[in-house]
């Protein structure tokens, strides 16, 4: 998170790229790229009675609270026939997605689902009505078939829900992964977001272990979005919305996703797909009159994002001049900014476009080569800095100024962003070192959308200005109980400490209470790859995914320190309700880069900028970094080592961890975990893990 000036160097991989045919004269469109559509109820719903109000001298409730109530959402499973804008041809390519449906929901952008939004005490009911075709298909035994492994994909057609970073009850109708809801099915899962839920920025995705990837990556996954009203008091930290109200500082909802569609020849086997066209150099082609899908897992795995040529797309649209985000110089914007794909990681890096270029009403063939020519030609090597100001959903103990944000995939970051002049911007996915990315590649910039920024207010210094935009904010809005210390704190370096959701985990919350390690792996010495996990700091014991064995058991309302650690290439690692924080980030030279100001530089130029200011941050998902299988000096591992630590409160039950880049998980790189009473951790066995959880959706 550290800040970058200029521009990265250039990236090898097929991404965006100009084409030879360079500039075409096209009319303006007046399509831009907007918020996804919010899901909505589908009756009014009902508020909750507020016991506390009802008590003798209570506080009325501060002007703009939002009360918690009970809401009814529908989600319908299809699939859906329309179009992606493919810039390298510079027209669209007809597609059959699956995809979420429901009130509210634009029928002509299917491929970006509805933004969920609660608030804290909310009760949220979604109906899941699986409405795809049941049995086997091409490429796919199905849900059913009694001889299917669980690591190898299949059940595409099956599904359930994950609220991903919500700390909710991971069991029975709750944040429960652990079951497969068919085809011709309905479920519906309630979520009781507790009172002291922290506001923040979330999402929601498909996690069907067997055909996660495959889902998510057809675009079922969207933005949840936890809204709070809680002001800071003397002894209690409020939300951070009370400081930055939409009403002067607009948000700005991106979900960003790698849509990986191919069209096939036809198969000449019964039972199995037909082979993906592509051209000479492997980017994926679609004839007139193909319609891309995605049915196969041959389009997932190493290097296969950036050699498709396709595009990562944001809410449901991919890169086109004309259809660009819109802004006002000097308007400070929250960005609520997603990472809802599998097989990428994305950069993120404003820079001014040069005077002369992507001109309104000026297309741009792009072709899958010279993208990083393309950048340095159209984008200012200038970058613009943005504030971070929470990490994963959760707020930051201060603001971290930055011109470029690593988003590993179910990652997100809130950021203040204000553009300094009039005139049109660059969105870059910038270059970073292979070390740092999905896909283990040297792999160039690409360009994912264009702002245009109508005339304001200039700015000289962003850090500053937004920093006086915040107390000039506090000062109006905060209690006059809080407000010198909420100034102060800003002041002092844009310091968030009254609106922080979580204390410090320290060394004595700790000690006691044992300890966690795990080890990512991935074994190609046999016939068949295994995605493993394993509960050392070694290869010795790894095991790939099985649905009824349970792999740890946590104690509830303990504290406990994990050390992490991947053995063959990097991998993000998620854990299901409870978030952690970051204690250190160790390189494999026993150097701490999680400092602010760190530099990690084992794996070489470039250096890597995810893992400094890390440090003390709160996370739901996080990079395990390795430099394992690159060429390495004798001697030296190439092992980053990471230490977390994190609480077991409120609920038990049995939930998952797991990589992230979700065709690993399909394919067995996840753990069973349950948290359960603390006289418990030593009892539970294998047969507990029907009662705890369920398997019953993964044979």
């Amino acid at each position: 998170m550290s800040c970058v000036v200029t521009l990265a160097n250039a990236r090898f991989v097929s991404s965006v790229f100009v084409s030879s045919l360079g500039l075409i004269s096209a009319q303006p469109a007046a399509a831009q790229i907007v918020n996804p559509p919010v899901l909505q109820d589908e009756r009014t719903p009902i508020a909750k009675p507020n016991v506390m109000a009802v008590q003798p001298g209570a506080e009325a409730p501060r002007e703009g609270v939002t009360l918690p109530g009970d809401r009814l959402l529908d989600l319908k499973i299809v699939y859906s026939d329309n179009q992606i804008y493919n810039p390298s041809t510079d027209g669209y390519d007809k597609v059959r997605l699956r995809s979420y449906t429901g009130k509210g929901v634009d029928p002509d952008a299917p491929f970006v689902s509805p933004t969920i939004e609660a608030v804290p005490g909310d009760t949220v009911r979604v109906t899941l009505d699986n409405q795809l075709p049941s049995g086997p298909q091409p490429g796919d035994p199905g849900c059913t078939a009694p001889d299917t492994k669980p690591n190898t994909p299949h059940c595409f057609n099956g599904t359930n829900l994950h609220t991903h970073g919500l700390w909710v009850n991971p069991s029975g109708n709750g944040d429960n992964v652990l079951l497969s809801i068919n085809p011709q099915t309905q479920f519906t899962y309630e979520y009781n977001i507790p009172s002291d839920h922290p506001a923040g920025t979330f999402w929601y995705h498909t996690h069907r272990h067997g055909s996660t990837a495959l889902q998510v990556s057809s675009g079922m996954a969207g933005a949840l979005i936890i809204r709070g009203s809680r002001f800071p008091t003397p002894t209690a930290h409020g939300d951070i919305d009370t400081l930055i109200p939409t009403s002067a500082v607009p948000e700005r909802v991106l979900v960003m996703q790698q849509i990986q569609y191919a069209c096939r020849a036809p198969s000449t086997a019964a039972g199995q797909l037909g082979p993906i066209k592509q051209d000479i150099n492997g980017r994926y082609i679609c004839d007139p009159g193909d319609v891309g899908g995605i049915e196969g897992y041959d389009q997932f795995g190493p290097g296969t994002w950036p050699a498709s040529g396709r595009y990562t797309s944001l809410n449901g649209k991919v890169f086109n001049p004309d259809d660009p985000l819109k802004a006002v110089q000097g308007q400070i914007e929250r960005w609520r900014v997603i990472h809802a794909g599998v097989r990428d990681t994305v950069s993120l890096q404003f820079a001014k476009v040069q005077a002369g270029k992507l001109e309104p009403g000026t297309k741009t063939l792009l072709d899958a080569k010279a993208s990083a020519e393309f950048i340095r030609e159209t984008c200012s090597t200038e970058t613009v800095p943005y504030m971070l100001i929470a990490a994963d959903g959760l707020t930051l103990a201060a603001a971290q100024e930055t011109a470029l944000a690593t988003f590993q995939p179910g990652y997100r970051f809130d950021a203040l962003v204000v553009f300094p002049e009039a005139g049109r911007y660059c969105v870059i996915d910038a270059s970073a070192p292979r070390s740092g990315v999905v896909n283990a590649l040297d792999v160039g910039p690409q360009l994912l959308a264009v702002v245009e920024v109508a005339a304001g207010t200039p700015v000289d210094d962003v850090a500053s200005y937004v920093n006086g935009k915040l107390i000039e904010l506090a000062e109006a809005n905060m209690p006059e109980d809080v407000r010198s210390t909420v100034v102060d704190d800003l002041k002092a370096g844009t310091k968030f400490t009254s609106f922080t959701p979580h204390p410090d985990i320290s060394d004595g919350e700790v000690e006691g209470n044992g300890t966690q390690e795990l080890t990512f792996f991935i074994d190609t010495t046999g016939p068949d790859t295994k995605f493993e996990v394993g509960n050392t700091l070694s290869t010795a014991n790894v095991k790939p995914y099985d649905p009824t064995r349970l792999d740890r058991a946590l104690p509830l309302g303990k504290a406990q320190e994990w050390t992490l650690q991947s053995h063959f290439v990097s991998h993000p690692f998620h854990i299901h309700v409870n978030p952690f924080q970051i204690v250190s980030i160790t390189d494999p030279n026993g150097k701490d880069v999680s400092a602010a100001g760190a530099t990690d530089d084992a794996g070489g130029a470039p250096y890597d900028p995810q893992y400094p200011g890390l440090k003390g941050v709160w996370k739901d998902t996080l990079w395990i970094k390795s430099l394992i299988p690159q060429s390495l000096p004798a001697g030296f591992s190439g092992v980053y080592t990471i230490k977390l630590r994190t609480r077991y409160q409120r609920y038990i039950g049995t939930f998952v961890l797991h990589c992230h880049i979700l065709d690993h998980e399909d394919q067995g790189m996840m753990q069973n975990v349950a948290v359960v009473l603390p006289d418990q951790v030593g009892d539970i066995t294998q047969s507990n893990v029907m009662t705890m959880g369920g398997h019953n959706g993964h044979q």
